[in-house]
């Protein structure tokens, strides 16, 4: 496709599960993608395994709490591919290990660690929007967890960080309606497969126990992202294994 007809989705958070499987759904879709994780270890595959579905993909690694990092990769992105169409937004726990305090033992402290993960969001969102209102057309979506629709004591710190991520996708829809630009809610509880926190937990039962049924397809949710995005009907999706 030539570049100046070709889209791009960035998918900041790539990992093996939900990250991977919008970077295919928006593909199919004639989307060249650009993956953002952490680390690059696992990028050769990742591109490997889109340039084999005949998806052009890039990747690059930069840790969303490093603002300037963060900044600049996403110039990188706009430099090599020309426009940055539609901004995935999920990125995943720093430390799937760190324990976690009840909301009633929370301190402002653990808030706002918790918060870390929101304020990139703006960031990345003051970066690629105004290209996009510019243009006329793009898409904004963000991936959050069930505890910013239901009280989830347990969760604690994370609870606040999930609400206010949706209540910024929300209020982003609300105010970019008539631009032609989307902004959406993706609300996820339980364990998405293939993901990391799915294979931490599944491979430690005697800890974690048995997760049975009670995880989501990724795939599922994704196909959910671009409907939201193309039809642009609803603000949100929520997905549960905890029916």
């Amino acid at each position: 496709m030539p570049a100046a007809a070709r889209k791009t989705v960035v998918v900041l958070g790539a990992g093996p599960g939900l990250g991977m499987s919008i970077a295919h759904r928006f593909g199919r879709e004639g989307y060249a993608v650009a993956l953002i994780s952490r680390t690059d270890a696992r990028h050769p595959g990742y591109v490997a395994a889109l340039a084999e579905a005949g998806i052009e993909a890039a990747s690059f690694a930069a840790d969303v709490r490093d603002r300037d990092r963060l900044l600049s990769t996403l110039d990188a992105i706009n430099e090599r591919f020309g426009t940055i169409d539609v901004l995935y937004y999920g990125p995943g726990a720093a430390d799937l290990d760190a324990p976690r305090r009840p909301i009633t033992q929370t301190t402002s402290d653990d808030a706002r660690e918790a918060m870390n993960i929101m304020y990139p969001a703006v960031d990345a969102v003051g970066a690629v929007l105004p290209g996009m209102v510019e243009r006329g057309e793009g898409g904004l979506l963000f991936a959050g967890g069930l505890s910013a629709v239901m009280p989830m004591p347990a969760l604690g710190d994370l609870a606040l960080s999930a609400a206010a991520l949706r209540n910024y996708a929300l209020t982003l829809n609300a105010a970019l309606a008539g631009e032609g630009v989307y902004a959406g809610s993706l609300i996820i509880g339980g364990l998405v497969e293939r993901g990391d926190i799915y294979r931490l937990v599944t491979s430690q039962p005697e800890r974690f126990g048995d997760v049975g049924s009670r995880s989501l397809d990724p795939d599922v949710i994704a196909d959910t992202a671009w409907d939201l995005y193309a039809k642009r009907d609803r603000p949100e999706a929520t997905f549960s294994a905890f029916k």
